[in-house]
Order: structure tokens, then sequence, then C-alpha cells
């Protein structure tokens, strides 16, 4: 029996093979829907006829209301139809165009690394979004546009040939000469368009190199290089869409011309055969309605045609630029021994660049499974390009690599996935989640595996808990745990967090006395601000920012009715007037003004202010200037601002307002605000802050490590601490892991190798981001958890670390010219001995 072909990589597909792709039923009704559309066109010319020579002609008010309403229901009809074609024509180029861009990105995702190196992303990201959109779009026309106009074409010709042969072959005789000209304005279009898209791919790519390298610019200052080259290409892409529109409008132009010509010819020779009876007017009036609508689908047909010349271009280009093959097979081998135990072998290995350049030459070298191998020497001397190798990664010249006997070229990739594991100088982390990133590798390594997973291969919360720890993160993603927010629903979280709060207080209230000012009702918090301690909650409308409170006009009213409004002005007036006698002429400087409510960059309005104030009352300042003052006391905290005090009274009648200020808002705006109290959750505010329900208080910089440590012994004894772990999992880390510190991506990429538990790991300068602590953490991991167990093969910028390793290789110049254990190479007295203590 005769094995299917395999289908053609999706560069060598047609344009053609994407408009029947999963389309042939909707295909076949468009056909059905064109035959149905093409008739109900031609039924009103006919009507036309009739209604004049029939009805009108004869007086006949029965023929005039029955080929009236056969004409309405004709164009009714075909107008209906036109809509269902243009919506299966958007289905259809939609499936096309989704298609394209899958399977072009599936193939892109394969190629080779050399391929990336010399290409953009923004050109990638351009031949996918833009590149391909006019093919879809080609592709849902592609079979509709032609067929119905030619049909429609063949169909009024025939209509017209009926009616009057003479006239109608004078008016067919324009057509030749549409047939010349075009295609001569189309093929200089063509090139044109050629050239437009080449140089818009150009200038797409140095757009997103300059981005890119936007450091680089900037702290080159090279503006001036960057600009004049984006000038140079923005200029030629310029001249040339000019000369490309100029040739499509000149086959619009001309159209329209000829389209122009045909109602002159029908008036001039029609009417001479009116003249003579060789033709009826109605037939006349009928002829001149076809002659209009011939022109339409002969309009439509050079437009399908430029489409298609745009299309065909864009598609050409795009899939020749990828018409890459992919160093490696990405086919799962079902039939393969998977099990690798981490032996090597590397024989006589080499390897060179597309233009010739040996990066590797001659390398020979084994490890026994379980080893530890570090790969030291100078820049530029081969160690990331030996490690990508190994890791198939690069498709090596010469020489061979051997796993447990088994040549790696030969090892399907799904091998490799299972087996190996790679840590970069820069991990890439995708958008997302903590957890899904740490999962990124062993999702794919399940992906790729012929048979499921085993049970202590499966991955639950602890493991990945474990594995966090193991590298360092744990506490992190405790953190973005803690600092995590649940929404009203979850009951049964809410009343857990509020017992921790009160076990937290109760355990450790006293123990933390000295760092914390837990919530009260009845007390004033000299830790928090005057406007936090009125409102004593938090508010879920933006507009009730604490920053904003002084320009909020519910609030002042507040503040009026509880007679606050005038104490604190009055605060505030002093403060302005103690942060102008003390600090007036210090200068900017953050020591002098961060004991003080007045910003270093407002003193001046305070003193203006105060000037105003000797000649005119506090009530007849501008709305701007009473909410600045308003700002101050407002924001005046007595722990911070310690230059000045808050009189016990005004204390009381804060107090007092806080209480009511809970029935004022209800009044107001119900469920605007919610209030401290030990009972309730804060909503808005983070599971932490839930927890301690305080303030630390200022000058305790060992006070939030203390606070995380008790919180975290109650977490524990609560059995709670998976619970927070899992909320920080889903910690969104940003753009390309822009939330993450340098550390913790690589920590996380880390952990995102060792979760996948490969048998073979290889770290190219892994943790070069790592501060000493950490870095001590993960050689400890690497020599009490995986020596004896997992191969490593690690690219080592620190050579004060290499004593660990089982093996040392040094590289200069894509060499290897030395191998051994650290002391034996120490003891040669050679590079490494060079490298590590220097020329002697």
């Amino acid at each position: 029996m005769e094995q299917d072909k395999p289908s053609p990589p999706i560069t060598e597909k047609s344009l053609f093979y994407w408009v029947f792709k999963d389309n042939l039923k909707l295909q076949l009704i468009l056909l059905v829907i064109i035959v149905l559309i093409v008739f109900a066109r031609v039924v009103p010319l006919e009507m036309q006829k009739r209604i004049i020579n029939d009805s009108i002609a004869l007086r006949n008010i029965d023929g005039l209301f029955l080929y009236g309403a056969i004409y309405i229901i004709a164009i009714t009809t075909a107008s209906g139809l036109k809509l269902a074609i243009n919506y299966l024509q958007a289905v259809i180029g939609e499936r096309a165009m989704t298609a394209m861009r899958k399977e072009l990105y599936h193939h892109i995702l394969s190629l080779s690394l050399g391929f990336f190196r010399t290409t953009q992303p923004g050109m990638v990201v351009s031949s996918l979004m833009t590149e391909l959109s006019t093919a879809g779009t080609f592709a849902g026309m592609a079979f509709a546009v032609p067929l119905t106009n030619i049909l429609t074409l063949l169909a009024f010709t025939g209509y017209l040939l009926w009616l009057n042969p003479k006239l109608a072959g004078a008016t067919l005789l324009i057509y030749p000469f549409v047939v010349f000209i075009i295609p001569i304005l189309q093929k200089r279009a063509n090139k044109a368009n050629k050239q437009r898209v080449d140089l818009s791919r150009t200038t797409s790519s140095q757009i997103a190199e300059s981005i890119s390298g936007i450091n680089e610019i900037q702290v080159h200052g090279a503006y001036s290089q960057e600009g004049r080259k984006f000038d140079n290409l923005a200029e030629k892409l310029k001249k040339i869409r000019i000369r490309w529109s100029l040739f499509r409008f000149g086959i619009k132009t001309a159209n329209n011309y000829f389209v122009g010509l045909g109602p002159f010819v029908v008036f001039i020779f029609g009417g001479y055969l009116v003249m003579h009876g060789e033709l009826a007017l109605g037939a006349m009036v009928a002829f001149l309605s076809a002659q209009e609508k011939l022109f339409d689908p002969w309009k439509e047909l050079i437009e399908f045609y430029q489409t298609y010349q745009d299309a065909s271009v864009r598609y050409t280009r795009t899939m020749s630029y990828f018409d890459s093959v992919p160093e490696f097979s990405l086919e799962r081998v079902e039939t393969f021994d998977r099990s690798l135990t981490g032996q090597l072998e590397v024989n006589n290995l080499s390897y060179d660049t597309t233009d010739g350049h040996r990066l590797l030459n001659g390398i020979s070298f084994s490890l026994a499974a379980g080893e530890h191998l570090a790969v030291v020497g100078y820049s530029g001397g081969g160690k990331s390009t030996l490690i990508k190798s190994i890791g198939k990664m690069f498709n090596y010249t010469a020489g061979s690599i051997q796993f447990n006997g088994r040549e790696l070229s030969t090892l399907p990739k799904n091998v490799i996935i299972q087996n190996i594991g790679f840590v970069s100088q820069h991990p890439f982390i995708f958008t997302g989640s903590i957890e899904e990133n740490l999962l990124y590798a062993y999702r794919a390594a399940t992906e790729a595996a012929v048979a499921p997973p085993t049970e202590e291969m499966k991955i639950d919360l602890d493991r990945m808990i474990l594995v966090l720890q193991q590298v360092g993160l744990f506490v992190d993603v405790m953190r973005f745990g803690l600092d995590s927010f649940i929404t009203p629903d979850e009951e049964s979280t809410i009343e857990k967090i509020i017992r921790i709060r009160h076990r937290f207080r109760k355990r450790f209230g006293d123990k933390l006395a000295d760092y914390v000012e837990f919530y009260n009702q009845d007390d004033y918090h000299v830790n928090s601000s005057v406007a936090e301690n009125i409102l004593f909650g938090t508010s879920i409308n933006n507009e009730f920012g604490y920053h904003l409170l002084p320009d909020n006009a519910h609030f002042r009213s507040f503040l009026q009715s509880v007679d606050l409004l005038k104490p604190l002005s009055s605060l505030g007036i002093e403060l302005a007037s103690q942060a102008v006698d003390i600090l007036a002429g210090v200068g900017t400087v953050d020591l002098f003004f961060k004991n003080s409510p007045v910003p270093a960059d407002r003193l001046e309005e305070c003193e203006t202010i105060l000037i105003r104030l000797k000649k005119q009352s506090f009530s007849s300042l501008s709305p701007q200037n009473q909410s600045f003052i308003l700002s101050l006391a407002l924001n005046f905290t007595p722990s911070i601002h310690t230059m000045s005090r808050l009189p016990m009274e005004l204390k009381e009648s804060i107090l007092s307002a806080r209480k009511v200020f809970p029935q004022w808002c209800q009044s107001i705006a119900p469920d605007l605000f919610t209030f401290y109290c030990e009972t309730s959750y804060i909503h808005g505010q983070s599971i932490l802050n839930n927890i301690f329900f305080g303030r630390i208080k200022p000058g305790r910089p060992q006070a939030q490590e203390i606070i995380n440590q008790s919180i975290m012994h109650l977490l524990v004894e609560e059995d709670y601490l998976e619970k927070i772990a899992a909320f920080g999992m889903h910690f969104q880390v940003g753009t390309m892991g822009d939330r993450l510190s340098g550390g913790q991506r690589q920590k996380l990429a880390i952990a995102r190798v060792l979760i996948k538990q490969p048998k073979i790991i290889l770290m190219d300068e892994a943790t070069s981001a790592l501060d000493n602590k950490s870095q001590a953490r993960i050689q400890r991991l690497m020599t009490t958890r995986w020596k004896g167990k997992r191969t490593v093969i690690a690219a080592v910028h620190r050579l004060d670390i290499i004593g660990t390793f089982d093996k040392v290789a040094v590289m200069k110049a894509g060499k290897l010219v030395e191998f051994g254990t650290y002391q034996k190479l120490i003891e040669q007295k050679g590079i490494l001995h060079e490298l590590i203590y220097g020329r002697r």
C-alpha cells in the first residue's frame, strides 16, 4: 500500500494552496451562490426593457407592477447574496491567514540559532502580522471574485449580444485596448511594489535594531547616527512608494477612462440605431444599464489582479526569507531508547560558522555519568559554543559527540529535550506567571515524551516549593504571595487570614512592640498620616485616594461638618511657617527635608502663600493654595515629621471624626471604603498588610525581616504556607520578566531546569547575576545533590568556585588547551594557573 506523501514545508507551498485548504465545502457553497447572483443581476436588465416597451409604452399597469415586483425582488436577492459572498470570503480569508501564520510561526521556531543572528525580531513580527495579511485577504477572494465577475461579464456580454449584436460589437471593441494598456502599467507597478516590500522590511529591521540597542545609543549619544540611518531609508521608501502609487493610480485612471467611453458609444451608435428603427428605446435603456454594469465586474477584476500581484509579492518574499531547513528534526521517535545516563564522549569536535570562521577546533574529552565539568578560559575561547553544541543547539561541523555511545546527531530531538537542561547567562523569562515559567521546560519535555510521565516525575506544589527553596527563590515567591490581593468571594481564605491575624497579634504583639504600631480603633496612630487616621481604612474608588483628598469637595464638606476644616487649615499654615523659618536657604538637600511635611520643591510656594496670608484671610486664597495648605496637614505624620507636633486637642477631634466617618460615607457613597476592623478583611490591601494590621515604626531597618520571619513561622504552624506560596506562583513577572531582578530571573531559570530533572545540565555562566550568597547556595546544590546523579557542564566566569568540580577544561581560541582535575592543572602551572594567579 502506497504511503501518503509528506506535506511540503510551508515555504514551498504556493499562495493558491491556502485558497482551498480546509475550505472546499465553503468554496462549493460560494459556487452555488455565485451562479444565483449572476442570474439575479441579469434579471433587472430585462425588466427595465419590459417596463419601458411592454408597460409604459402600452400603458399596461398590471405589467408595470409585475415587472417592478420582479425587479425589486431581483436586486434584493442580489444584495443578500452579495452579503453572503462577502461573509464567506472573510471567513475563508481569516482561516487561510490564521493557518499561514500558525504554520510559518511553528516553522520559524524550529530554525537554527544561526538564522536568528542575522534576523531582527521586528522583521519576524512584520512578516507574520503584516505581510501575510494581504495574502490572507487574497485567499478569501481568490475563488469568489474572479468567478463571480467572469460569469457576470459573460452573462452581460451574452445579454448585450442578444439585445443587439451590432451595438454590442461596437462597445466590446473598447476592451482590447484595456487588455493591452493595463498589463503594461501593472508590470511596472509590480516592480515598484517588490522594491517597496523589500525596503519596508529593511526599514522595520533597522527600527527593531535601534530600539533593541537603545541603551548603547543613549549611553554613547549616537542619536544622529541612528537618525541618519533611518532618514536615508525613509527617503528611499518615500520615493519608491510615490512611484508605486503613480502606477497604481495610472491603472485606475486608464480603467475609469475606458469606462467613460462605453456610454458614449451607446449614446452615439445606439441613438443612431433607434432613429432608424433597428433598436427599441427600451432595449437601448437596458443596453445602457448593462453597458454601465459591464464595467463593474471588469473593474473588480482589475482590482483583484492588483491585489493578487501585491499578495503574491509579499507572500513570495516572506516565504523565501524563511526558506531555511531546520537543523534538527522535531518529530518524536517512539521506537528510540529515550534514557540517557549522562556519560559523554567528545572526539575531535569542530564547528564552523556559515562564513567559514572556526569557533571550535579539534575538541576531545570524556565524562563519566554524574561528573561535573567546569569550562573556563579567555573571552571568545569557545566556551558557549561548546556547551550549545553539546546541547544540540548548534549542528557541529566535524567530529563526534556521543551520549552513552550514541551519536548526538542521530538522537531525536525529543530525547534531547527530555534529558538535557540548559541555563544561559542571560535567561529569557516569558511573560506570564512564576508558575508558568517554572514549569515551562517540564511541560515541553512532557509533550516531547512518548509515554506519559511516571508518578515520581509528576509535578505538585510541594515539588515546586522544594525546587524554589533549593535555588533560593522561595522567599521571593512567598513575598509575592503575601503582597497579592484576594477577591471578596474567597470567603474561606478571608476567614483564615483573619484568624492568622489574631494569632499573629497574640503571639508576636509583645515581641514586636518596639517595631510595630498595630491598628486600634481607639488610638491615634503616630506612624500614620492625619488623613489615614481620619479615614482609618482604604478607599475602593481612586477619587478618594489619600493624595486626592485635599481637592475632593465631598471630603472637605465632611471636614467642615465635623469642625475639622479650620483646625487642619491652621495646622497646615503652621507647618508651612515652620518649614520656611527652619529650611529657607538650605537648598534642596533631602537630608534637611526628610522630617518636614513640606517638599523641597514647594518651599517657595509656602513663602508666597504666607506673604498673602498677611494681607488676606485663608478663605480668600485661591482653591489651589487652600488645597496645598490642607494637604500639608493631611499628610502630616508625627513619627516622621518630627519638626512639628500635633496638638492633643486636634488628635481627639480626629479620633471623634474617625467614629462618624463610616456613617457619613454610608449616606454619601455606600461601600466606598473598607474600614480597619480586627474582625474584618481589608479589601484593596495585600494579604501581608491584612495579617500584619499595623505600621512599622520608622528607624527600624530590621523590622520588616523580623516581621516576615514571624509571619512565616505562623503560616507554617497554621499549615497555610503552601496556600500563600500558591498565590505567589501566580505573580505576573511582566513583559519578558521585567518585574524580576536579574538574580531572580537567573534563579527562576535554574529552577526551570531542575524541576524537569534532566540527566545532563548545561550551564553557560548561569550564576553571573547572583550575589555571593546565592551563588554559594547553587554551588552547594551542585555539590551535595547533583554530583553523581546529574552530569553538569558549566561555563564558569568565577574561578574561585571551580575547585568543587570533578574536571576542568581550559579553552583558548576554540581549542581545548588543558583538561583534568583542578589540583592537577594547578600543579602543572599552565594556563589555568596563570588565569587564577596571573603571571609570576
